[in-house]
Order: C-alpha cells, then sequence, then structure tokens
C-alpha cells in the first residue's frame, strides 16, 4: 500500500516538471506601438506608422473614454 502511495507522489510531482511553454509564437518587442500589428482592428482616423496620429488617438481615447471628471455632469 505505501509503495503504491509513494508511486503515485512521484507520477504527480514529475509530472508538474513537464508543463509545455504556452507561447502561441515569436512575438516581436522591438518595432514600436504606433508602427501597429496589421490587424483591422484599429480605430478610425489613425493610421499605421504615423507617430502623431497615435499619440492624438490616445490622447482622445483617455479624455472621452477614461476621464471620470468628463462623464460626471
Amino acid at each position: 500500500m505505501m509503495r503504491a502511495v509513494l508511486l503515485v507522489l512521484a507520477v504527480v510531482a514529475l509530472t508538474a516538471c513537464g508543463e509545455k511553454p504556452q507561447a502561441l509564437g515569436r512575438t516581436v518587442l522591438d518595432t514600436p506601438a504606433f508602427q501597429g500589428t496589421g490587424t483591422p482592428f484599429t480605430a478610425s482616423g489613425w493610421k499605421a506608422g504615423d507617430k502623431t496620429s497615435w499619440e492624438t488617438q490616445l490622447r482622445t481615447r483617455a479624455q472621452n473614454t477614461q476621464n471620470e471628471y468628463n462623464k460626471v455632469n
């Protein structure tokens, strides 16, 4: 009985060490955020690669949707 319990514990301990990496693929972190990702889910009026447009979109989003003082009237 004791041998079976030790065997089960050893199997559980070894399976915890065998986790596979959960990365979806190679991620490129060396490009600036304003370059875009090439997906169709972008804000209207924003042009990929235009840093000024990117900063304007961030500023507008922060003021319109994330500023609680603007929401309270």
